[in-house]
């Protein structure tokens, strides 16, 4: 996996970026929390959603999968679904399969949106930090 480090107001935040196929990112998720000797409840996942609207933001403190095989993957790795996300839509085609659809290369206005979406879940992410994942749920799930 790819990683990265650093300092926000006071707090140690590491990154990561599985370089595995998604299916199998709950590894490297795992490792790292056990590296660092952090509780899952801590975690802040950022990924793609189908079932949101292209750049759409959203925030969830748990909860299952919904589907979404990298997000199996850490709740099967690290033994709970207790753990935050930052979800960023990417729309669906009912025309074409998902696992298809996933793959598929964004259109010019689509990559201009998420360019946009994936500044607003870097916020989302700072504002879960500073005032907790609540306020940063009010502010972002619209």
């Amino acid at each position: 996996y790819l990683k990265g480090e650093g300092l926000y107001k006071d707090n140690r935040l590491v990154l990561i970026k599985p370089l595995t196929y998604m299916n199998l990112s709950g590894a490297a998720v795992r490792e790292v929390l056990r590296m660092r000797n952090c509780p899952p409840e801590r975690l802040i996942v950022v990924h793609d959603d189908l079932a949101l609207p292209v750049g759409r933001i959203k925030i969830r403190e748990r909860g299952s999968s919904g589907g979404h095989r990298g997000i199996q993957s850490i709740i099967e790795s690290i033994g709970t679904n207790e753990f935050i996300r930052v979800k960023i839509g990417i729309g669906r085609s009912p025309e074409i399969p998902a696992e298809v659809y996933v793959l598929k290369k964004f259109t010019p206005q689509e990559r201009e949106i998420l360019n946009e979406a994936v500044e607003s879940a870097s916020d989302a992410v700072l504002s879960i930090i500073e005032k907790g994942v609540s306020r940063a749920m009010t502010e972002y799930n619209r």
